[in-house]
Parts: structure tokens; sequence; C-alpha cells
């Protein structure tokens, strides 16, 4: 199983990175988790065949880890997908979708689709399974207007996937990421606090409690891009992809 950075950056391009899409594929699944703003690009130019993704998890509604949906889905109807789509995140999504859906191209809510597409609310706290595919959604911390904010641990081929989203700490980060097999950190600063983010010394207090088997950065502002020469600790870039 392989997970691709497809974009890793913040709200603002630090570093000249693509807005959050990270791609999953292994033997019997093929997903992304986030599809922000800059997604569809970063995804052909990647060579990602967007019609083999079954399943788009959505963690939030900030245009950049949402933002790139009304794009991927007009691209899936001029490319005249065919395989079934299921888009899943908190609740409120079909309401948001389709508000995004006509803010960015005017009736385009309003047509249907050549290929099934299937809106899922996930509640925290709530497993639930797409195919084999298990994810069980955790409340963050990310303001207020946006959300609700979601976590996910997401359980498949014999592998833990856990990802913060953007979060400041919070306790449900523990439970989120212990012991998984990867664990993707927002780590917005060194050690400044900003609110409604995580900073990577308040996820270093805390990461003995949640002992992930490996740690990769993410989300990072010019604050921490300046000092990852010196940071023990694995970082995302866009392209690059791991082994799970």
């Amino acid at each position: 199983m392989q997970l691709r950075f497809v974009g890793c950056g913040d709200a603002f391009g630090s570093g000249g990175r693509n807005n959050t899409c990270f791609h999953v594929s292994g033997e019997r699944i093929n997903f992304l988790i986030d599809c922000g703003a800059s997604s569809l690009p970063a995804l052909k130019r990647q060579n990602v065949a967007r019609d083999e993704v079954k399943l788009i998890l959505i963690t939030h509604f900030h245009g950049d880890h949402f933002g790139g949906l009304p794009f991927l889905l007009l691209d899936a109807q001029f490319t005249r997908r065919a395989r079934p789509l299921v888009i899943a995140g908190p609740e409120g999504i079909e309401t948001r979708l389709k508000q995004a859906m006509e803010v960015m191209f005017e009736n385009s809510s309003k047509t249907k689709q050549r290929f099934d597409l299937n809106i899922i609310t996930l509640a925290p706290g709530t497993t639930i399974q797409f195919g084999a595919v298990s994810v069980t959604p955790f409340p963050v911390v990310h303001g207020e207007s946006g959300g609700p904010f979601l976590g996910y641990r997401i359980e498949t081929e014999g592998r833990v996937i856990a990802y913060t989203a953007d979060t400041e700490w919070t306790e449900a980060l523990v439970p989120l990421g212990r012991d998984a097999d990867l664990f993707i950190a927002e780590a917005y600063t060194y050690d400044r606090s900003v609110k409604n983010h995580l900073s990577l010394k308040a996820l270093e207090a805390r990461l003995a409690d949640i002992k992930p088997k490996r740690l990769i950065l993410t989300h990072m502002s010019d604050d921490m891009l300046e000092r990852l020469d010196g940071l023990p600790y694995e970082a995302a870039s866009d392209g690059l992809v791991v082994d799970i």
C-alpha cells in the first residue's frame, strides 16, 4: 500500500506547495484524503488516474482541503467517468458541496452526473466501512467557520493511517494516532502558538503518548519549512510517495 502526498501545503501555498490532497492506493483500495483547491492539476501533473479513485474523505470545508471538489467533479463529467464515486465528510457536506459547485460554476450542482455519486456524512466516534477501508472520525479543533472539523483514523489492508487534519492540540489526537503505522500530523509552526493550528513543539510534548510507528509532518508554514534541515522528523513534500 502506498500514500502519495499530491499536495501538502497550507492555505497560502507556503514554499510553492499544493493544497492538501493525499492519494492512497493498494491491492483493493484507491482513495483521496482531502481535495484542496489545487488538487486537480496536481493529480494530473503526478499522473494519478482520477477514474480509479473510489472514495474521497474530506476533513473540513476550508478551500485548501475542500475547494478542489467542483473542479474534480466537472472533470469527471467531461472525461465520461463511469466508476461510482463516494465523497464522505463532516455534517453538512452535501449542502456545502452544492454551494461550492454553484460558486465556482453556476448551475453545475444541478447537472446529473454520468456516474453514480454518493455523498456520505461522517459522525465523530462512529466507524464506517467503505469496502476495504474502515474510517473512524475524531473531532478536532480548528475554529468555528468551515467546520465541523474531523481528523481520521483509517484502517485498511492490515495498516493504520492517522491524520490530524488542521487542528490545535486536542486530547483526541492521542487515540487518533496511537500506534499508527503512519501518522500524518500538521506542524504549522515550530514553537509559535497559532490559534486553531498545531505547532511541532505541542505535538512533540505528547508523541510519547501517541507512539506512532512513523510520523510525517505536513501543512507547514514558512516558519517550519525554513527549519526542516535541522529536524529529526520526516516532512512531506509534493509528490512524495511512501510505502505503508
